[in-house]
């Protein structure tokens, strides 16, 4: 009787094997998504929390020249800007200029990355640095949904004497 049941099962170890290999494969590729997900998360938090550095340096270089807060308003690193006050003094005037030249630099090391102050309604000022999270080519500075169109935000809105 052994022998008989030895002939009735020839090929089903294969086929089991061949139906674990499929199981395998499928979980290995669920685990290769879940890690480029996760990659792609943990870069898009790199952006964000370097993007609030860059604005929260902005903000507090605007309060350490608060004699001429509103000489920030219209700054937008898409401009060219170029003042020294690293090695001869400067006026608060051109500490402005300074001020964007450097922070203008550091905007840039943001993909697509661009700084905007503005001052959206009077007595506040708002400083706000975009950047391309999702590495569609956008260029908007609307700061709106569509991330194919426009640029992720962060802003920051200081109360302006």
């Amino acid at each position: 009787m052994l022998k008989n049941s030895r002939l009735n099962q020839q090929g089903l170890s294969l086929l089991e094997a061949m139906i674990a290999l499929v199981i395998i494969s499928v979980g290995l590729l669920g685990i290769a998504a879940l890690q480029i997900n996760a990659l792609k998360q943990n870069n898009s938090a790199y952006w964000h929390s370097k993007a609030v550095w860059i604005a929260h340096d902005m903000a507090e270089r605007m309060r350490a020249n608060s004699s001429v807060t509103n000489d920030y308003v219209g700054i937008d690193t898409n401009n060219a800007y170029a003042q020294d006050c690293e090695t001869a003094a400067c006026t608060p005037a051109a500490m402005v200029t300074a001020d964007a030249a450097e922070w203008k630099a550091m905007v840039e090391t943001l993909p697509a990355g661009r700084g905007i102050i503005r001052s959206p309604v009077a007595g506040e000022t708002e400083v706000a640095v975009m950047w391309d999270d999702e590495g569609t080519g956008a260029a908007g500075t609307n700061c709106g949904n569509d991330p194919s169109v426009d640029l992720t935000c962060y802003t920051i809105t200081l109360s302006t004497p």
